[in-house]
């Protein structure tokens, strides 16, 4: 207010006091979360127009649990794809890969229980339904994409918080959401991450419901400069110039000597980061090197015991080759002794000589040979031959 309308801090708290007791505008209370103002309670100002639209979104508990049960008999609806695809609670890999277990029908219980408490718990069982499904059955499975439809059209139900445009004191405009109201205080939460840009000279805004119009882009310059911009529209603000000529030294001394730290913290952090980094890539070397080395190992392991396998089931092939080639020549010489000892025993045989007979003499007595026969004759034979004469 005082950069712009060149009204002073103190008038602007006056008045804002005065217009919240006659009802015109709201009173909230935010914690800071950002330098030296975090975790202290501060007070924004809001306009009625946002307090109606508030109430008429703040619905209680018993038609949160009508609204929800609506929107579960809606999923129902939709989730019976997904029932049939594989409610897999029992598969062994179900607990190792799954955190928190939820599905549609556990939704559905604790809607009947009624244990929500707001809707952000219930869209958050929702997005866990959907990240269960993503882990255990993949992204591009057909079980995602029903529980991204799921998902998205629980969203869609789901009544959104009120957008509003909100000033803490000490900073300056920022989009948030209202969290909840109570009587004339009421909680918001501001988007992102300590990004409020802060505006030192004003202490309290009012806002509104559109973008309030703000100043041209704000200039990093000194105080000094800024002092000098408003000391135009204010008379009260001519003082000030003489006594903020030092700051501008004062800044640039800090700016040197915090530019000093942030580089030493920076080179020193580059430092760590380098000295990190070399004992990871060496410890991931070392770890690389043995497993190379367990694997070579259990290469050669597994090869050996192939090539004792292979050996051991060609020489089995061998010895029974050999038995049945063993067996089978057995069977063909006692075949050959058979036949031999058959033919031996058709033939006469010289009884003095045991040579093949060509003579015969009697009824026992074979020769080979006129020599043989006269051999045997004059030795013995004259004695017991039966041949008739």
């Amino acid at each position: 207010m005082s950069r712009v309308h060149g009204m002073h801090p103190k008038e602007t708290t006056r008045q804002l006091s005065l217009a919240v007791k006659d009802g015109l505008i709201v009173e909230t209370l935010t914690v800071g979360c950002k330098g030296s103002k975090a975790g202290i309670e501060q007070e924004g100002y809001w306009l009625p127009g946002d307090e109606i639209s508030i109430k008429k979104k703040n619905t209680n508990k018993q038609e949160m649990g009508t609204y929800l049960r609506f929107i579960v008999s809606r999923m129902k609806e939709r989730a019976i794809d997904l029932n049939k695809k594989g409610k897999d609670n029992k598969h062994p890999m179900y607990r190792r890969l799954v955190h928190s277990a939820v599905d549609v029908p556990t939704i559905q219980e604790k809607v009947n229980e009624g244990k929500y408490r707001s809707y952000e718990e219930f869209k958050a069982d929702a997005q866990l339904l959907l990240h269960n499904t993503v882990i255990f059955y993949g992204a591009d499975s057909e079980q995602a994409d029903i529980a991204r439809m799921l998902y998205k059209d629980t969203c869609h139900e789901i009544p959104n918080h009120e957008l509003v445009w909100a000033k803490m004191k000490g900073f300056g405009f920022w989009p948030a959401k209202v969290m909840q109201k109570e009587d004339n205080q009421v909680d918001v939460r501001f988007f992102g991450h300590h990004h409020q840009e802060p505006e030192p000279e004003t202490e309290a805004v009012s806002s509104s419901q559109e973008i309030p119009t703000m100043p041209q882009p704000v200039e990093r310059v000194s105080v000094s400069t800024q002092t000098r911009k408003l000391s135009a529209s204010s008379p009260r603000m001519l003082h000030r110039s003489t006594q903020t000529t030092g700051d501008g030294v004062c800044q640039s001394m800090c700016h040197d000597k915090y530019t000093k730290i942030f580089n030493d913290f920076k080179d020193r952090m580059k430092s760590d980061h380098k000295r990190e980094t070399e004992r990871v890539v060496r410890e991931a070397l070392e770890k690389l090197r043995s497993e190379m080395e367990e694997e070579k190992r259990q290469a050669v392991n597994k090869a050996v015991a192939n090539m004792q396998g292979e050996m051991d089931r060609k020489c089995k092939q061998v010895k029974e080759k050999c038995k049945e080639e063993f067996v089978e020549e057995i069977k063909k010489l006692a075949t050959q002794h058979k036949q031999l000892i058959s033919q031996t025993k058709k033939k006469q045989w010289c009884y003095n000589c045991e040579e093949e007979a060509m003579y015969h003499c009697c009824w026992n007595t074979s020769y080979c040979s006129i020599k043989c026969q006269q051999e045997h004759w004059h030795a013995e034979h004259k004695r017991t031959c039966r041949r008739k004469r």
